[in-house]
């Protein structure tokens, strides 16, 4: 905010009675929502009329008490020295009112135009006795709030409105942030909000400001869209702001964040970013690392990872975002930012990371360039700095963090006292996790560029098929890859080239939700590795022979190029040898980061042993749980509610892979004709095309026939038999030891670069990745035939 309006020396700031000069950050609670938020403001140099609060301890029931009605008296003495022609406005500001949970809007008593001090007092105890009015009991219920609101009183210089409106600074029904909306009345306010008149509507459209409206509000248009502008910067939300003008001097009345664009109730437990704006939301990539419903622990530590970490991200607009539990990605922002920059290729360059963009008009976030070149751009800049420096660390960081992780496992279970636990946190735990997911961040970046130009240059030369054939199994032929390993390794110990503990110490924090924290590792269970033994050896697999056979391929497909492009064959031999390192390099800093996050899970572990929460931490943040740890345990209030949230949201089926605009999932499933692969709010909802194919993303080459076998979960798998189809939802490492069973993999979620894709293309099984409705379609038993390089399913007999 900009420089603050000074303080007047001597002052009293203890009083019953505050201006909004002498408000300080503590004591804006206690001035309730309106009070606390116009004194910020007014402090902060916005045009706010003066005005002083009577905070909630100045009355007794009703009443006022008579120290405090002499200081309000020597409050209006003072502010009708600065303006003896005006009146007062005398305004409710209840504790939550104007807050993102609720905004009260004209359930409280609202007194304007008063004179004397007999009036103002009437008006003081109209406003107060308002709190007990059956509407607002019926609008605190409707919120679930406590019914019985303590509320504080504002006093403020009338405006003698020569125009009063709304302003909302983002489309309060769609979210959208490229148009800002306002309506106005002549006069004063309470005109528009009774209804008594009809309001002149008025827009902008974003980047620019284009103002669209009556001409008469044109000459207050620019000034009005940049406080519009500023207060949403300010306060960090798409903002409802109340305003007024008077001899063309515009004023601010308030600003509250626009209720209906909150995505998050800390209460209950309720986290919905699809309700914060107009955006398009997709999980592939999100669906496999984080499967199933979140907890408030886990999703509060990879917002480090997946929020805290952007190095440009604006703070109202969210990169990644939380939908009733489960991980999607903002696909509107990341197209916008591309899109301004590179124009048509902004499609182009998303799919590598995401698969194939559905068929739908993606929302766009308004950005101007100026916002890219003074914000974005440098950020960029310090971010591709950053990974010139971490990437040479890359090997010794893979090759520490075990024994890195080891040692603060030991510390962690050793710690006996709750501010040695704090310190570990800020100064290991915390710091390690950051390392380690800045260093996938970095492989990633890496990674994905050379795997798409590679794929092109390839192709060209020795076509598709070869092209994918040569760097999916780069990896295999030089050293395997980690997410293999667990595969492996189950071979090597039936074979006795590998013990139980070397197996358990490379694998045993390896899970399908290993990116939970509130899961348990396999570790943790004595009988986890005995039982995956047990499988293994009912459904015996030769892993070798099936690498061994891979590895031929890839060397027949390398004698092809060599004939077919013989004075390439060095520098490309070069460039798949690199490809390959970074393979393995990513894969196992995936690995490092799975493990980092088991040491995180202990640090809570051993938090709810000293608060004797026990597993009702992982229902708590991260930052709260630190303060229970210091002695503030008010956030244990919300566990109750907060573990009722999580069984609502478990108990729904997985939500779309693409979500466009505004999602209820509750809603959603209680469709009969929902559609399980994309819902979009902008469109009515269209049935899926009743034919015999599947389309999906190309994961792995090659053409194969079978029947099919869904498995709605890893529990499942010893229902798959060798020669079936595997169809799920989405796969990770957890899944690896079904892959050699099956002839191919089809997945609802995923993308080129899934964990699915991955393995199928090392193993070579072909796979179709990110389907949407595989699991819905198909059904156990039906013979389909998977294409895998062209991204197809299709049925060719139905089961009987």
């Amino acid at each position: 905010m900009s420089k603050a309006r000074l303080q007047p020396e001597g002052v009293n700031t203890t009083g019953m009675v505050l201006t909004f000069n002498q408000i300080k950050d503590e004591q804006q609670l206690q001035a309730g929502g309106k009070g606390g938020t116009l004194a910020r403001l007014y402090q902060a140099g916005y045009p706010v009329p003066n005005g002083f609060v009577i905070q909630p301890s100045a009355f007794d029931g009703n009443d006022i008490k008579p120290e405090a009605w002499t200081q309000i008296k020597e409050h209006l003495k003072g502010m009708r020295k600065a303006k003896k022609e005006v009146g007062f406005a005398v305004r409710s500001s209840a504790i939550l009112e104007d807050s993102a949970r609720a905004s009260f809007a004209g359930e409280f008593e609202t007194v304007l135009n008063v004179q004397t001090e007999e009036e103002v007092k009437e008006a003081i105890s109209t406003v107060r006795r308002s709190r007990l009015s059956e509407r607002v009991k019926t609008y605190s219920q409707v919120k679930g709030l406590d019914t019985a609101q303590e509320i504080a009183v504002v006093v403020q210089h009338m405006v003698p409105a020569d125009f009063s409106g709304v302003f909302f600074t983002a489309d309060p029904v769609t979210g959208s942030r490229a148009i800002m909306r306002g309506n106005f009345v002549h006069g004063l306010g309470d005109r528009l909000v009774s209804g008594e008149t009809d309001a002149h509507d008025f827009t902008y459209s974003r980047p620019k400001g284009r103002y669209e409206g009556p001409s008469e509000l044109r000459p207050l248009a620019k000034r009005l869209y940049k406080m519009a502008r500023r207060l949403e910067e300010d306060l960090g939300a798409p903002q409802d702001i109340e305003w007024a003008a008077s001899r063309n001097r515009l004023y601010l009345l308030q600003s509250r964040p626009i209720t209906t664009l909150i995505g998050h109730d800390p209460t209950t437990g309720m986290w919905n970013d699809s309700l914060t704006g107009d955006y398009l939301w997709m999980n592939s990539g999100m669906g496999e690392n984080l499967p199933g419903i979140m907890t408030p622990s886990t999703w509060s530590l990879w917002q480090i990872f997946l929020v805290d970490m952007l190095e440009w991200n604006p703070e109202d607009i969210p990169g990644v975002g939380n939908i009733c539990g489960r991980q999607y990605m903002n696909i509107s922002w990341m197209y916008s930012v591309i899109k301004k920059i590179y124009g048509k290729k902004s499609m182009q360059m998303l799919e590598p990371f995401f698969g194939k963009i559905p068929d739908v008009e993606i929302p766009v976030v308004p950005l101007s360039y100026v916002t890219l070149l003074t914000n974005m751009i440098p950020g960029e800049l310090r971010w591709q700095m950053k990974v010139r420096r971490l990437t040479k660390e890359i090997p010794s960081f893979i090759e520490r963090t075990p024994k890195r992780c080891r040692d603060l496992l030991q510390k962690i279970r050793e710690s006996d006292d709750r501010s040695g636990l704090i310190s570990l946190w800020r100064e290991e735990v915390k710091p390690l996790f950051m390392e380690a997911g800045f260093m996938l961040k970095v492989i990633n970046e890496r990674y994905v560029g050379p795997w798409r130009k590679m794929g092109v240059d390839l192709a060209k030369l020795v076509g598709k098929a070869d092209a994918d054939l040569l760097l999916s199994t780069a990896g295999v032929v030089s050293e395997r890859l980690a997410s293999l390993g667990p595969m492996v390794g189950l071979s090597k110990i039936v074979k006795g080239e590998m013990s139980r503990d070397e197996y358990i110490e490379q694998f045993g924090h390896r899970c399908q939700y290993e990116w939970h924290l509130y899961k348990r590792r396999p570790y943790e269970n004595p009988s986890w590795l005995e039982e995956q033994l047990e499988d293994f050896k009912q459904a015996p697999v030769d892993v070798e022979a099936l690498l061994e056979k891979r590895r031929s391929e890839y060397e027949a497909a390398w004698r092809r190029f060599l004939e077919k492009n013989p004075g390439k064959a060095n520098s490309m031999r070069k460039k798949i040898d690199r490809f390959a390192n970074m393979s393995r390099e990513r894969e196992d800093i995936r690995s490092e980061l799975t493990r980092v996050v088991g040491v995180v899970r202990e640090w809570f572990i051993k938090a709810g042993e000293l608060t004797s929460l026990g597993e009702d931490v992982f229902f708590l943040r991260y930052q709260e749980l630190l303060d229970i740890l210091s002695g503030d345990e008010s956030s244990t209030v919300y566990i109750t509610a907060r573990k009722q949230t999580h069984a609502q949201y478990e108990s729904l089926p997985p939500y779309p892979a693409i979500i466009n605009g505004r999602f209820d999932p509750f809603q959603w499933a209680s469709d009969p004709n929902r559609r399980s692969d994309i819902f979009d709010s902008h469109a009515p909802p269209s049935a899926i095309t009743d034919t015999d194919t599947i389309t999906g993303n190309p994961g792995s080459g090659g053409r194969v026939e079978g029947p099919v076998r869904v498995i709605n979960n890893l529990e499942e798998g010893d229902q798959l038999k060798h020669g079936e189809i595997l169809v799920t939802a989405t796969t990770n490492i957890g899944w690896t030891p079904l892959f050699p069973r099956a002839a191919a993999v089809v997945t609802d979620i995923g993308m080129p670069l899934a964990h699915a894709a991955i393995v199928a293309r090392e193993l070579g099984i072909p796979a179709v990745v990110g389907c949407g409705t595989a699991t819905t379609r198909l059904k156990t038993g039906d013979r389909v035939l998977v294409d895998g390089g062209q991204g197809i399913v299709k049925i060719l007999e139905p089961a009987s």
